[in-house]
């Protein structure tokens, strides 16, 4: 059996000092991957997402932001820790739509405001085989031997697999809401998430049982 290929954050450093990236794509490299508990390939490559969607939104990540994530995997954290956009601040928005795209834009008060999104262009990646078999879940990409030559075609590429285009983002503004009692369980919720006197876990979305 061949030996195991792991790659840690430190061996993934490593390979960006030696190609000569720049000092602040490593670094927010190791703030997502200490913020994600490992440098998973689809982090590293949400942090380029994420460096490339700020630059042709001509913006900092000091400003407020407010960002779309088209996948729950990986690119949702390089959201977070680069351009500040969480959860619990209400500027991010996952979608499970399984799609590896971001979207950034600024905040406004029109219905509708300008955004980057960035997605991976499949033609360019038919020019990274590993990265390919990997994005794809071909069942060549063995991680166990591959994950080095995978981070080498991440890190070399430095985002030239990327695309992005110029989108219009619809603006959901803030509702104003009073605290409303679900008829069935009785607890306090905003009642614009209220409907025909229910919760959304009494209506559909229970995720624990009561012991």
């Amino acid at each position: 059996m061949p030996p195991r290929d792991e790659v840690g954050l430190d061996g993934v450093l490593a390979r960006a000092t030696a190609i000569g990236l720049p000092e602040s794509t490593r670094d927010n490299i190791a703030r997502c991957s200490e913020f994600h508990t490992y440098p998973a390939p689809g982090l590293v490559i949400g942090a380029f997402m994420v460096e490339r969607a700020l630059a042709e939104l001509g913006a900092t990540p000091n400003e407020k932001l407010f960002a779309v994530s088209e996948t729950k995997k990986c690119l949702p954290d390089a959201l977070q820790v680069i351009a500040h956009c969480t959860i619990g601040n209400n500027r991010l928005r996952v979608l499970h739509a399984g799609r590896f795209a971001i979207t950034l834009n600024r905040p406004s008060l029109d219905p509708a405001v300008e955004g980057v999104r960035i997605y991976l262009d499949e033609t360019r990646l038919s020019e990274l085989p590993t990265l390919y078999a990997w994005f794809t879940h071909d069942r060549s990409f063995d991680r166990h031997t591959m994950t080095g030559r995978l981070f080498d075609e991440i890190l070399q590429g430095a985002g030239d697999y990327l695309a992005s285009e110029r989108v219009a983002v619809r603006v959901t503004q803030k509702e104003g809401w009073q605290a409303g009692r679900c008829d069935c369980c009785g607890e306090l919720v905003p009642d614009t998430l209220l409907h025909d006197g229910a919760c959304a876990f009494c209506r559909d979305e229970q995720y624990y049982a009561p012991l």
